[in-house]
């Protein structure tokens, strides 16, 4: 007969007990995880290739407007289109992860009013749909580095640990604007302002040497840049920026305590709101 685990949700015992029910639950943040993707591009006509049209589409946008309209310049030895689509991905990845995330405690509304579990799977598993998006669309960006015969330096194998940083930038974030988010619903228009402002402050369609030195520690605590700055660096062998790195990392951090924090905080009254 098969082990069955028994919840028992006593006063006080979910505070505790958190964290090993985030474990406990893991097979409802697959089965969330699952259900996102299979929904993602459904009834589309192409499906899964939005996910590298998408990306494909504004990469060439980009390159036409800053590289051939404004004569910018790659300072590395990549072409232009390639640094772009470098920088674009890890951008996508956060945007439509932070959007999704902050989306999703409205969007399953039904599911929170009716039975308990740690409400941090919701936004989680959110986001690995853009994860998903992310990978596929990887694969179109070493095809575009075989067609103009580029070959990653060494350093591409520590590229896992800007995705981390994206990663957790966008689940930090993600969580405290979802949280905002059941409350005040006028964050659902404000999260595609913010997501296109920040496509425009972001090194996607330029490189960051471009950025004067009395701008820079300004420009830095956007924490795309590092993030970007770093991509290219495994990718291209751009030159690395430790300034912009450890930018990222601090507001990496400081993103996922707030927006942990603030969650945890206001976490009981999402069934009575949302």
């Amino acid at each position: 007969m098969p082990f069955e685990e028994e919840l028992v949700i006593e006063a006080g015992q979910s505070e505790r007990n958190y964290w090993r029910d985030l474990w406990r639950f893991r097979e409802l943040f697959y089965i969330l995880s699952w259900r996102d993707i299979k929904v993602r591009y459904k009834q589309t006509v192409i499906g899964a290739a939005w996910s590298i049209l998408r990306p494909l589409l504004t990469t060439l946008i980009f390159a036409f407007i800053f590289g051939r309209v404004a004569k910018l310049e790659n300072p590395g030895s990549a072409p232009y289109l390639l640094m772009v689509f470098a920088g674009m991905l890890p951008w996508q990845f956060f945007a439509n992860a932070m959007s999704d995330a902050s989306n999703s405690l409205v969007g399953n509304a039904n599911l929170i009013t009716k039975v308990y579990f740690p409400r941090m799977i919701v936004p989680a598993s959110s986001i690995i749909t853009s994860f998903v998006d992310f990978a596929i669309s990887f694969g179109l960006l070493v095809l575009i580095m075989a067609w103009y015969q580029f070959l990653p330096p060494i350093q591409v194998l520590l590229l896992p640990v800007f995705i981390l940083i994206t990663f957790l930038c966008a689940l930090g974030i993600g969580l405290f604007l979802t949280a905002l988010n059941v409350k005040y619903r006028d964050f659902r228009y404000i999260v595609p302002f913010i997501v296109q402002f920040g496509l425009y402050i972001t090194p996607v369609g330029f490189n960051s040497s471009v950025i004067p030195d009395k701008w820079r520690m300004i420009y830095i605590l956007n924490p795309m840049v590092g993030v970007i700055d770093g991509f290219r660096w495994c990718l291209l062998d751009d030159p690395f920026r430790m300034d912009s790195f450890l930018a990222s990392i601090v507001l990496m951090v400081v993103m996922m305590a707030v927006g942990i924090g603030y969650f945890r905080k206001v976490e009981k009254t999402f069934a009575d709101t949302v």
